[in-house]
């Protein structure tokens, strides 16, 4: 996400040195699919131990989230439909809300014995089909990667941001005030603070124009330790 972040203000310093006049007006920037994937796997995935994968494909509003989990012997592949509801992001908030809007789907699911499969697909249907709500929530309330209020689901990034000096530096500089999810795309719309931006980064970002847009970037698993 810092480097979601710096690309915005990379972009910003660009059009400050082009339109002087324009630079406090709130403006959009529009940031590749895969520049936002790789920006997942460096600051998502690689931060949840039981987490994989995590990749998303963008669409006309909404966005097809796709996630590999690998927990007590059992690995699998969920997709699942959401809708962004809110994004904001500045030095205090760190914070994207998102709407569900599909059922969990089961990509593809191993397991360490039968028992287990028996227990993962009834817990499935038990929520689907008898509760008439998805586990989805839940599941990622229980392991503290989000928090559910009024069926919403809230992805509080400071638990991992706020340990970083540099992200809080570049969010000194850049508030991200809303989001659209697009084609193959992330729209964002922010404002950012003149003096920071024109200040020299010291950060160590991949840029997202290093990125191809044509081609989706193979996400990484993370090597696992087999006992």
């Amino acid at each position: 996400m810092q480097t979601l972040l710096s690309s915005v203000v990379k972009r910003l310093r660009k059009v400050y040195q082009k339109a002087e006049e324009f630079i406090e007006e709130e403006r959009e920037f529009p940031l590749s699919q895969v520049f936002v994937n790789a920006t997942m796997e460096r600051y998502v995935t690689n931060n949840v131990e039981i987490m994989q994968d995590l990749h998303a494909d963008l669409y006309d509003g909404w966005l097809r989230l796709y996630t590999t989990l690998d927990v007590k012997g059992l690995h699998t592949t969920l997709s699942v439909d959401l809708k962004l509801i809110q994004m904001e992001m500045n030095h205090n908030v760190q914070l994207m809300v998102f709407e569900q809007i599909s059922n969990t789907q089961v990509i593809e699911a191993k397991f360490k014995n039968i028992f287990q499969k028996w227990g993962f697909y009834i817990a499935i249907w038990y929520y689907q089909k008898f509760k008439e709500e998805d586990p989805l929530g839940k599941i990622l309330a229980h392991f503290e990667i989000v928090t559910v209020k009024d069926d919403l689901l809230y992805l509080d990034l400071n638990r991992w941001f706020g340990k970083k000096p540099s992200i809080i530096e570049t969010l000194s500089k850049v508030h991200v005030n809303r989001a659209r999810v697009r084609p193959a795309e992330l729209i964002v719309w922010g404002n950012v603070n003149l003096a920071a931006i024109l200040s020299p980064p010291n950060d160590e970002d991949f840029d997202e124009e290093e990125l191809e847009d044509s081609t989706v970037t193979p996400i990484q698993q993370k090597k696992t330790k087999r006992k």
